[in-house]
């Protein structure tokens, strides 16, 4: 527990209305989309940059952990104070945008701002800001820089780290530090912005983020293939994105993912398909998005599509995209506890992947649905069991271990999008060895020698 003379002093900081230490606030940040639970001991909402100076350079000098969270959405347990101390939360000031600047095409804002409202905003005067994770409804670019988060859109326009022009951020110690430029080209100094992203708020505190835009293409299509096996369909993600053209997006569903949306939902999914792609592209020109569809229809085709259908309308295209943004929910038809993984490969490795996913199912008898972002090699590979038996979860940790262990062997990650924090840390020795691990430590005591910042988190 923090000494009450330490809160006192952070509330002379924020003041009192911006520090809480009641039971209600504590369980509010004490979880996210993991359900792991850890209190922290004090929730902290900072207005402005100084004020996250003063508690860093206060907490430093006293060795109090400092856990800075954005909406809580994360799925490895990056954003919780698994060592106690305080949560920074920036969802009640920090949560602006600070600038659109049409000219020079980028978006300064805080790191609280939700990603959904910086894509309006920007859509407004027909800029795009194209990363769009699922919970773009309520994730923060705070936490989508810290988590270095991807999306559908992936495929063609890449990820957060894509979009990150430059950032002011605190240290542990209190000092402020500007890393990147609001230039196209900077190769002055060391790329601090680079090791800043997907850091898990374990190096230093975002305070302001420079963001790249580009324009809003004016057209988009949908379309989807139902493919008689898995195998067929990972063949074609791979060949269709090397065919010529790029889509926006190619998101895929197997067999019991499909079986589990159709049975939650009752949508009319083809549920003896071994597979399902979707794909969107997009454009400015109508001739352009219908050679692209063509493209991908005629690739999808020679690798096994049994039915091609682009819809008619929007609501059509909201009517293919339900089936992929309620898939994880749906999966809870096959066990009440899901280790949900987000492993990413070459996209010429998908076939094998999956195929040895499944294998891994047969050898334990458990379900291992798949689905997710294979325009850009990334599967969230689900492993369900009944999570009131302690049997099956101790298989279902067996299981997850070589899920790692082929995404390795195959030139993969451990993670595509959804970090490291506390789930995926002791499995990181699979993925780097003991030098590179060091390597990791030596950055962390760089910029945090007390360790005070999201410690026990990546493995480190």
């Amino acid at each position: 527990m923090i000494d009450e003379k330490h809160l006192k002093y952070l509330s002379s900081i924020v003041t009192d209305e911006n520090i809480y230490s009641d039971k209600a606030h504590l369980l509010a940040y004490s979880y996210d989309a993991t359900r792991e639970k850890f209190e922290p001991d004090a929730v902290l909402f900072p207005r402005s940059e100084d004020d996250v100076s003063a508690i860093l350079r206060y907490c430093n000098q006293h060795h109090i952990i400092v856990v800075p969270r954005g909406a809580g959405s994360g799925f490895t347990g990056g954003a919780l104070p698994s060592s106690g101390g305080i949560v920074l939360a920036f969802e009640k000031h920090m949560n602006k945008i600070l600038e659109i600047d049409l000219q020079n095409m980028v978006a300064v804002v805080e790191p609280g701002v939700i990603n959904k409202d910086l894509q309006r905003a920007v859509e407004e005067v027909g800029l795009f800001y194209p990363p769009d994770p699922a919970s773009e409804e309520y994730s923060t670019i705070g936490g989508n820089l810290n988590e270095n988060a991807g999306g559908m859109r992936a495929a063609k326009y890449g990820i957060t780290k894509d979009y990150i022009m430059a950032l002011r951020a605190v240290l542990p110690n209190g000092n402020i530090i500007r890393s990147g430029k609001r230039t196209i080209k900077d190769v002055a100094g060391y790329n601090i912005t680079g090791i800043l992203i997907a850091s898990e708020g374990t190096l230093a505190v975002t305070t302001q983020i420079t963001l790249r835009l580009i324009a809003k293409p004016l057209l988009t299509k949908t379309a989807m293939g139902i493919f008689d096996s898995v195998d067929s369909a990972m063949e074609a993600v791979y060949k269709s994105m090397a065919s010529g053209v790029t889509p926006v997006a190619m998101e895929f569903l197997d067999q019991l993912t499909i079986k589990a949306v159709e049975h939650t939902y009752n949508i009319g999914l083809p549920t003896d398909a071994g597979a399902i792609l979707i794909t969107d592209v997009d454009g400015n020109l109508a001739d352009d998005l219908d050679f692209q569809l063509a493209k991908i229809e005629s690739v999808f085709k020679e690798n096994g599509c049994r039915e091609f259908k682009i819809a008619r309308d929007k609501k059509e295209a909201e009517d293919i995209w339900f089936a992929r943004r309620n898939a994880s929910p749906a999966l809870s038809v096959y066990g009440s506890k899901k280790l949900n993984e987000d492993v990413t490969v070459p996209r010429s490795a998908l076939p094998e992947l999956l195929k040895r996913f499944y294998a891994i199912a047969d050898k334990y008898k458990i379900n291992i649905p798949c689905f997710g972002h294979t325009g850009d090699g990334n599967v969230h590979t689900n492993v369900m069991v009944d999570g009131s038996d302690p049997a099956q979860v101790e298989i279902a940790y067996k299981a997850i271990v070589e899920v790692f262990e082929a995404t390795i062997e195959l030139g993969g990650t451990l993670s595509g999008e959804h970090g490291i924090g506390i789930a995926k840390a002791p499995y990181m020795h699979l993925a780097f060895s003991d030098e590179e691990m060091a390597l990791f430590s030596s950055i962390k005591r760089a910029f945090d020698p007390n360790n005070i910042l999201n410690p026990n988190k990546m493995g480190l």
